[in-house]
């Protein structure tokens, strides 16, 4: 069969709804069912699904729940190579703008990883990261304003996550309700699970290539 000379999730920009939460995030995360489910529209150039997320909102923040199953080899994550480690991104734009190819201030990237923290490298790891090529940089974040915590199981991890409204330049659920979007959950075993399109496009600096979360009341 001839390959197409375009990846299928390239013709469209994908928009998906994100529920609001209905509990806060604690100390020891947060519980979301199946009806905060995030997809992964991969699945038209038939790239493997290996993990599951789910996400959800409300004005002080996003939150987030990661399961990733199937494993026969440990997560490689260190704390001091955050861009080379298994776990997840996300890339958020404040203002869902798709018109420019170079970050603004209101596009953030955040890295999540199960371990690679501490002393032992076995703590979550959660930070902010900077955007190859942007044109300007969100607001330096503050301690606190990023957290997560994780679970190791013997084929995979759970990875849950808060990101604070004040950690993302421009986050206003009521004004702006609209958010590009896009993820990737990277692994050494399996590769990258992605929102649309996958790493053969400059989704981690391209804000044009990313989708839209919607963030509904319900």
């Amino acid at each position: 069969m001839t390959e197409p000379l375009l990846a299928p999730s390239f013709l469209f920009r994908f928009s998906v709804p994100c529920r609001r939460l209905k509990t806060p995030w604690t100390a020891k995360g947060i519980d979301l069912d199946a009806a905060y489910g995030i997809p992964s529209f991969g699945e038209l150039e038939g790239r493997p699904l290996f993990a599951e997320l789910r996400m959800g909102w409300d004005p002080a923040g996003l939150a987030f729940c990661l399961r990733v199953v199937g494993k026969s080899q440990t997560a490689w994550c260190r704390e001091s190579r955050i861009e080379d480690s298994d776990g997840l991104r996300l890339w958020i734009d404040t203002r869902d703008t798709h018109n420019i190819h170079r970050a603004s201030r209101f596009c953030h990237q955040f890295a999540f990883l199960p371990a690679g923290g501490g002393n032992l490298q076995k703590a979550p790891v959660a930070r902010r990261l900077t955007i190859h090529r942007a044109r300007e940089n969100p607001k330096p974040t503050g301690d606190g304003l990023l957290r997560c915590v994780s679970e190791s199981f013997h084929d995979g991890y759970e990875l849950r996550g808060w990101i604070a409204a004040d950690a993302m330049t421009g986050y206003d659920p009521n004004e702006h309700p609209r958010l590009g979007f896009c993820y990737a959950v990277i692994d050494r075993q399996f590769g990258w699970q992605t929102f649309s399109l996958g790493p053969d496009f400059p989704i981690e600096e391209d804000p044009s290539l990313w989708g839209t979360l919607e963030l509904a009341d319900s």
